[in-house]
């Protein structure tokens, strides 16, 4: 009879290819042969709990052709967490909004802990966890691990943070009146026509979607720049797809468009608005058209229009990037975005699980570049700068016009 050193080095080199239901059988096995205080050895030899080899001798004494191939019996297993500790999910997005820069309960989304910390930060919670498991619940709230990315504007601007944090109390206390609040960018340049998408879709096998084996088309070949409205209150965007250029005047033109189609609907009696966007591209900071165009749109619509930028660098961290624009590529993957009817009906039927509602146009205006808005001109844009960073944060009212 074999002793327990010799079932342990046994034991040792069969568990590796073994999955759970063979172990168990294997283990009871082993004690059966033992005789009386076989199941005490083979549990101090295997590391398998004595409760775990009973049930495995009865599984054999049963017959092993009653467990129909499962490795368990239908039920059993850890249940899943969310099951056993239902307000683990919030607890965890409270510390990641902890962690966002600037305002612990930021509209900003974006981690700096590792997962071994938010674990530690949650057992101190009263919801003890893995690490590991933390990294599952990450994945099912839609963040991923990414590392740093590179930008043209160099270093951090030293009030970055404290712009994040002023972003967040405008935001937060807009939303508290019920004011509408927009994120606003231009997503990337699009190719229209028969090219590659990134990401894959599912399709017969060995049947793909046959493309252009380049992407190096001629001037002449279209092209479409969605302008995205992101509602922070209402979960809804609104893309406009231009398909002439990407001007301060398109940009305005788009939150027009919105306005009217959405905006006037959702907040009939508002007289204010807040729009986050980026310190770049058609609505940057600097951008003289974009602030002119602003101040017609403040006139016509009686709105007063607040702007707050996002400090040099930290684009990504507009909330449109992550609460749309991700959405509608994980949408189209795959698509070769032939023609604009295409990519309209691609976008406007993105959605998510937490009911994001897309509504998108076509817009064929043409719209100049490189026009220039005089000094004289900035002098009649009615407009109030906050005397934290007035280039990034300031109100342009409408203005009482004579006749």
């Amino acid at each position: 009879m074999k002793n327990v050193e010799d079932l342990k080095q046994q034991f040792h080199v069969l568990w590796s290819v073994l999955d759970e239901r063979a172990r168990r059988i294997t283990a009871a096995t082993e004690a059966l042969s033992f005789g009386y205080g076989g199941v005490s050895s083979v549990s101090r030899a295997s590391g398998l709990s004595r409760q775990t080899i009973t049930q495995g001798i009865r599984e054999i004494k049963a017959g092993l052709s009653d467990i129909s191939g499962r490795v368990r019996h239908h039920g059993a297993g850890r249940k899943s967490i969310a099951i056993s500790d239902p307000n683990i999910l919030s607890a965890l997005e409270k510390i990641i909004d902890c962690q966002t820069r600037g305002d612990p309960q930021s509209p900003l989304r974006w981690i700096c802990k590792s997962t071994r910390a938010i674990a530690c930060a949650l057992g101190k919670k009263k919801h003890p966890v893995s690490h590991t498991k933390v990294a599952q619940m990450l994945h099912e709230l839609n963040y991923s691990l990414q590392s740093n990315r590179k930008t043209e504007e160099g270093e951090d601007h030293p009030d970055r943070d404290a712009q994040f944090r002023h972003i967040n109390a405008s935001v937060k206390k807009y939303l508290a009146q019920n004011f509408p609040v927009i994120s606003v960018d231009t997503k990337k340049k699009e190719l229209v026509g028969n090219y590659a998408n990134d990401g894959q879709q599912w399709l017969p096998a060995k049947e793909p979607v046959k493309v252009q084996g380049h992407n190096f088309p001629n001037p002449e070949v279209p092209r479409a720049y969605p302008y995205g409205i992101y509602d922070f209150g209402r979960n809804s965007g609104f893309v406009n797809i231009g398909t002439d250029h990407d001007t301060g005047e398109f940009a305005v033109a788009s939150i027009r468009g919105w306005w009217r189609a959405e905006g006037i609907k959702l907040y009939p009696k508002t007289r204010e608005l807040l729009i986050t966007a980026d310190g770049g591209g058609s609505n940057g900071s600097r951008l003289r058209i974009w602030k002119f165009e602003l101040q017609k749109l403040a006139d016509q619509t009686g709105l007063s229009i607040s702007v707050c930028h996002f400090p040099p660098g930290t684009s990504k961290w507009n909330k449109i990037e992550h609460r749309l624009f991700s959405f509608i590529t994980s949408n189209w993957r795959g698509e070769p975005l032939r023609d604009y009817e295409t990519i309209v009906k691609l976008i406007a039927n993105t959605t998510t699980a937490k009911g994001l509602k897309v509504k998108c146009r076509l817009d064929r205006r043409k719209y100049a570049t490189g026009r220039k808005i005089s000094d004289e001109e900035m002098k009649q844009i009615n407009i109030a700068r906050n005397k934290f960073h007035g280039e990034w944060n300031y109100t342009i009212k409408p203005r009482v016009l004579n006749g």
